[in-house]
């Protein structure tokens, strides 16, 4: 028996673009292109596929999210520096109510005190927090492995 493929959306927000330009950084050596391949395959390898996406611009992602109700069975999402301020991605990952899992690449909890809470955390199933660029593909898998299970 075929199972159906599980869509997800991976969903990326401000300065993401910018992974590995700055390898002494908290992001590692890793492009955000690097860390969609990965993703891709590790969904391929489960049954399913990843649409990854970057954008610069809350309002973006807010489409996007409001697009995933009928295009994707999942999201995973990193919203860069909007994670801590944006009641606009709140919303959008409640209204719509696909199961969600939020990823940030650095230990949050070691930086800045306002980056250790994350409104959108509210909306998501889960955090993957601090594994690096490797938090992205643990999450494609867990979200599909999620969603088989339901």
């Amino acid at each position: 028996m075929s199972l159906a493929p599980i869509r997800l959306f991976v969903l990326n927000g401000p300065n993401t673009n910018l992974y590995g330009l700055d390898p002494t950084g908290p992001y590692g050596t890793l492009t955000l292109e690097d860390i969609a391949e990965t993703c891709r395959t590790r969904a391929q390898a489960l049954g399913g596929t990843v649409d990854f996406r970057q954008s610069n611009h809350e309002g973006a992602l807010v489409d996007w999210i409001q697009e995933a109700r009928l295009a994707a069975d999942g999201i995973v999402i990193n919203a860069g520096s909007l994670s801590y301020s944006s009641i606009a991605i709140l919303d959008a990952l409640a209204a719509v109510s696909k199961p969600a899992l939020q990823v940030h690449v650095s230990n949050v909890f070691k930086r800045e005190a306002f980056r250790h809470h994350s409104p959108l955390s509210a909306a998501v199933m889960g955090c993957i927090i601090g594994l690096g660029p490797e938090g992205y593909p643990t999450a494609v898998e867990a979200l599909i492995r999620h969603i088989r299970a339901v």
